[in-house]
């Protein structure tokens, strides 16, 4: 096995920016075992026969969340799937900014717009076990995951909702969280993302900012009195996007991601 891993590392190179990482998550999953268990007590048993087939289709840029069927964030793993966008390390800089603001007493009431399979949504109620939230998402294929990932992170806590961002929720949340679409249309993405991820939750518009000046005018009446909206931005967007909220009335501060980009908005 061990140099099925290493064959494996190898071959992936080209696609992946950490093919040991997914040659041994691949392995592991071909196994039924944690990526720990393979590696501390099963790196010298045969190759599963699985395993082959399992790396062609990393090979062909299948995401590697979607061939495994999870991707870990934050605190929590999450169950993902074809037609879900994949939860990305960078969106973490949302939660820490909430931490940052509610400490540990947290939110009572947590808002996620466009929550996807529950990503946000879920690492907050993981956070903060006391808080209660609702998670609004338009896509069928997403709030079925998320319905399924609510009631094993946080069961009886979490209501996952169909709707349009903001339009129909009423009363007001602590935290309010949204990453949505932003990039702008025509955007060259790594294939892995061109090809299998759901364009609608990656693009919005020429300049990728569609979805916030929707977003906009619908924020103020969701805050409650105290509380806060962290919305995710692209790396360029910082500018554009401070501009259209602070026209709505928000006063606005950034907070950078471990690249040092430009990645969530603190509208208060």
């Amino acid at each position: 096995m061990r140099r099925a891993l290493a064959e494996a590392a190898r071959t992936l190179g080209p696609i992946s920016d950490t093919p040991r990482l997914d040659a041994e998550l691949l392995m592991a999953h071909a196994l039924d075992c944690t990526r720990d268990t393979m590696i501390l007590s099963r790196l010298d048993a045969p190759v599963p026969a699985g395993f082959a087939v399992l790396l062609a289709r990393r090979q062909a840029h299948e995401p590697l969340a979607y061939i495994i069927g999870t991707r870990d964030f934050w605190t929590i793993t999450l169950a993902v799937g074809p037609g879900v966008l994949i939860p990305r390390a960078d969106s973490e800089t949302l939660i820490e900014a909430a931490i940052d603001h509610f400490g540990a007493v947290g939110p009572a009431s947590i808002l996620d717009l466009g929550t996807g399979p529950g990503t946000l949504l879920l690492a907050a109620l993981d956070q903060w076990p006391q808080a209660r939230g609702l998670g609004i998402e338009r896509s069928q294929t997403a709030r079925d995951y998320a319905v399924g990932n609510a009631a094993r992170i946080a069961p009886g806590r979490a209501e996952i909702r169909d709707g349009d961002w903001g339009q129909g929720v009423a009363g007001r949340f602590d935290l309010v969280l949204c990453n949505p679409p932003y990039v702008e249309n025509g955007a060259a993405l790594a294939p892995q993302v061109a090809r299998h991820e759901p364009a609608e939750a990656l693009f919005a518009g020429a300049q990728g900012l569609n979805e916030y000046r929707r977003l906009a005018p619908q924020l103020s009446r969701l805050i409650a009195p105290g509380g806060i909206a962290i919305i995710e931005i692209g790396a360029a967007q910082e500018q554009a996007v401070s501009t259209l909220m602070a026209e709505a009335g928000f006063a606005v501060a950034c907070r950078h991601d471990l690249g040092g980009r430009p990645r969530a908005l603190i509208l208060s």
